[in-house]
């Protein structure tokens, strides 16, 4: 048991220090760009500054050189367009919305959101977030599965219990939006919904399979549980899109 402990600390001292890390990293090419552009006395190629929050969409589990393309979203975004774009990526892949809006973790992103260090104009251009994925699609999918007596796939999910799951992600992103408000007042914020994955079990070498092995466990087929994942994500969709609707947030 006690090494069981040792291992997780172990695991959640270099989360921490990787993200640190980032933060300086961050911090420097911040630093640079201000003083060229002081010394040069050109200020029409400052970059945007970005946030990012959230899971594995902003923290893909493989790094640039394991792969042949950029490897997480924030990455790509770096890259498109001429404007140059620094974006500080406090993401941690596997964090369901929950763990994104744990109280260490909204004290990290307050820190950041006050630090001068990270912004050229007092705060960031843009907050990207992607939360929820692992809140209703991820191991703990199980939880919401109806097992399979019959019953048809468009009633496979447990409607009851998998709008408490909803209501527990939405709150997560309306704190989100109350720490934007009072210390990045006006600063958008930009989610993501998701596209309909056929769970079959086919997986990268690095992580899962994640929702083939709960919806197997509820005797539920590939095509069937194609049916009731898409139910799932069209749900979590119209979650996020309410939020649109009150000019919270814009998708990515």
């Amino acid at each position: 048991m006690v090494e069981i402990v040792d291992v997780f600390a172990k695991a959640q001292k270099q989360i921490e220090d990787d993200i640190d890390q980032r933060i300086r990293d961050h911090q420097g090419k911040v630093s640079r760009i201000r003083q060229a552009a002081e010394v040069t006395r050109n200020f029409t190629r400052i970059p945007y500054t970005a946030v990012a929050v959230g899971d594995s969409w902003f923290d893909y589990p493989l790094v640039n050189d394991v792969v042949p393309a950029q490897s997480d979203i924030i990455a790509q975004l770096e890259l498109m367009h001429d404007h140059e774009k620094l974006i500080l990526r406090l993401a941690h892949r596997g964090d369901a919305t929950t763990d994104m809006m744990s109280r260490p973790k909204q004290e990290r992103l307050i820190r950041a959101l006050l630090d001068n260090r990270n912004w050229f104009n007092g705060k960031p251009s843009a907050i990207f977030c992607s939360a929820g994925g692992n809140d209703v699609a991820g191991d703990q999918l199980v939880n919401f599965l109806k097992f399979n007596d019959g019953t048809p796939p468009e009633q496979g999910l447990n409607i009851a219990k998998f709008d408490r799951i909803l209501a527990a992600a939405e709150a997560n992103y309306l704190t989100l939006f109350e720490i934007r408000d009072r210390y990045a007042a006006g600063v958008r914020v930009f989610a993501h919904t998701y596209d309909f994955p056929t769970p079959d079990g086919r997986h990268p070498l690095c992580a899962g399979p994640w929702l083939y092995p709960s919806l197997r466990s509820r005797n539920w087929s590939v095509s069937e549980g194609k049916i009731i994942v898409a139910d799932a994500l069209k749900r979590f969709r119209s979650m996020l899109e309410h939020l649109e609707s009150t000019a919270a947030i814009s998708f990515l």
